[in-house]
């Protein structure tokens, strides 16, 4: 039997031969940090295919798609080439699969062809999707040696409904070990990097569709999301990245770990450059009635009324909460320069801002860490056993733990005890549900506030290894609350400059506080995180493109 390391090394070999030879470019040295660039430099493109690419708004991609204007072909083959490139700087692919896709492709055009109408709502537009929604005949490893020539029968329910709707899934994209890490490294295709600084993680759990929708190498990826796997590389690559609340899209038949472990189900969600991608995934998913697939989904239909926003004054007289911080880590300065601006934003265009009031958030968090605890590292070690392969500890380069990473603790629970956390969490839900409507007797609207506006995290990208903590993104999937992440400035130097403290709230913020170095996060996106309700999918798409219009404005001024 081959040992983990020949598995391993066999596998990055063919990911390797499954590139085009003549895609394969001169990549830049390590010292180059910033390689966004690379793309429109490496000659690979033609100047067509940098003006698909360079197309940011996913709602004018489709329009072309479907008036034949532009061929999914060219498309596909565009994206491809830049996806390519992506992964040759930032390591960001798993499978390469360019004639499935091509051959995807053009289908879809012949179909236009014959039928004088689209195939679907997401008619020819290539989608990347993370290595964990199964495709038929293609590995999903999930970043586990073991699951090498693991080649499923069938697609993911996800997978089927994309095909329905006319996408062409096109790459599959890197993910950490058992994905639950917030940043992106496994011993099968190793680690994905940031495209704006290479010194910088990418993110995750979701972090090879966030370093490859940040170079443009794909309009549109799915992540998925447990407490931040979507959000936290989508803020840290200066995306838009929509966390929905549980069991509104389907999950049946993709691959992880925790199965079983419902207390927060992981959710998907589309990771991309423009709000209007978010809408055109969202309403694509819904209109294609996934409950009828998945015996989970909540059988929801795409509400127009909640995006216009019938529930929240028609979108009159908005009133918007910013939560500076949580009262577990204090946000770094990049960050509170983002909600400051934000805020001046909203203010100009005649919106109400309040402050958000204080909550336990961290205990909120509590009962659901231990529940992890009590089976995460059994379900890990017998997923590593199965290869021999090692558990990482931690993703630092040296693999020195930074003593503050998140790993399964020997907790036992009994059913019994498992309960009563649950019941915990419960009343506590109970107490924020509360303490949203309490806000109807200060907004000055006659109900309560419309969403709140909080940090992504305490930080932009950090360097590898050391991004620590999720309380930030976490609290909403306890909550199950609907989520969106929208891109606001990056961080700059000479402005946001560290500040002296006192104190701290406990050992993780001072951490944290003591990591910010401006020098270290030069050019790192900077992004914010709205929050709604549960089942708020379609007011949180309307009203993140409120606030993503009234920065712009704000910017031109």
């Amino acid at each position: 039997m081959p040992t983990w390391q020949e598995l391993a090394a066999d596998e990055k070999q063919r990911q390797q031969a499954s590139i085009p030879k003549d895609w394969l470019i001169t990549s830049p040295p390590d010292t180059q940090f910033d390689v966004t660039n690379v793309p429109a430099s490496c000659g690979l493109l033609t100047p067509f295919e940098l003006e698909v690419t360079e197309t940011d708004d996913v709602g004018l991609l489709l329009a072309r798609l479907a008036a034949g204007e532009l061929s999914s072909v060219d498309a596909t083959l565009a994206f491809y080439k830049r996806a390519v490139v992506a992964h040759q700087v930032t390591n960001c692919l798993t499978e390469i699969y360019v004639e499935r896709a091509l051959a995807r492709a053009k289908e879809c055009d012949d179909y236009l062809k014959a039928q004088g109408k689209p195939m679907g709502a997401l008619h020819g537009l290539p989608i990347s999707i993370k290595d964990q929604f199964c495709m038929k005949g293609l590995e999903t490893t999930i970043g586990l040696v073991w699951r090498i020539g693991n080649y499923p029968e069938r697609d993911a329910t996800l997978v089927t409904i994309l095909y329905e709707a006319g996408a062409v899934p096109f790459v599959r994209t890197n993910v950490p070990q058992t994905l639950m890490w917030v940043e992106t490294f496994n011993n099968v295709f190793g680690r994905t990097v940031n495209p704006f600084n290479r010194n910088l993680t990418c993110g995750g759990s979701s972090g090879g569709e966030g370093a490859l929708v940040a170079m443009k190498g794909s309009p549109l990826g799915v992540g998925s999301d447990i407490a931040g796997s979507i959000r936290v590389p989508s803020a840290f690559n200066g995306l838009f990245g929509l966390r929905p609340s549980a069991n509104r899209f389907p999950l049946e038949g993709t691959a992880g770990t925790m199965e079983g472990f419902d207390s927060v189900p992981p959710v998907l969600g589309p990771m991309t450059r423009s709000i209007s991608g978010v809408k055109a995934f969202t309403k694509a998913v819904i209109d294609a009635k996934p409950w009828t697939m998945d015996p989970l989904v909540v059988r929801k239909e795409w509400d127009e009324g909640a995006y216009q926003l019938k529930e929240h004054g028609e979108g009159k007289d908005l009133c918007f909460a910013i939560m500076w911080d949580n009262g577990c880590v204090l946000p770094h300065p990049p960050i509170r320069r983002a909600l400051e601006e934000t805020k001046r934003a909203l203010l100009a265009k005649g919106f109400k801002v309040i402050d958000w009031p204080e909550f336990n958030y961290a205990e909120l968090c509590t009962p659901v860490l231990r529940m992890w605890a009590g089976g995460a590292g059994e379900d890990f070690a017998a997923h590593a056993a199965k290869s021999g392969e090692p558990l990482h500890k931690t993703l630092t380069p040296e693999g020195k733990s930074v003593g503050f990473e998140w790993l399964p603790q020997d907790v036992h629970l009994s059913v019994y005890e498992s309960w009563q956390l649950q019941k915990k969490k419960t009343g506590m839900r109970k107490e924020h549900l509360d303490l949203w409507r309490s806000t109807a007797s200060f907004t000055g609207t006659g109900r309560p506030i419309d969403a709140i506006i909080t940090p992504a995290a305490a930080y932009a990208a950090v360097p590898h290894g050391r991004n620590i903590d999720a309380s930030y993104t976490m609290t909403w999937n306890v909550l199950d609350y609907t989520t969106c992440i929208f891109p606001v400035s990056k961080v700059d130097p000479t402005v946001d400059a560290k500040q002296s403290r006192g104190s701290f709230f406990n050992d993780v913020d001072e951490f944290v506080h003591n990591l910010y170095d401006p020098s270290t996060w030069v050019n790192a996106p900077v992004a914010l995180q709205l929050v709604g309700q549960n089942l708020e999918e379609e007011a949180v798409i309307r009203l993140t493109g409120i606030v993503d219009d009234a920065l712009e404005s704000y910017r031109k001024k």
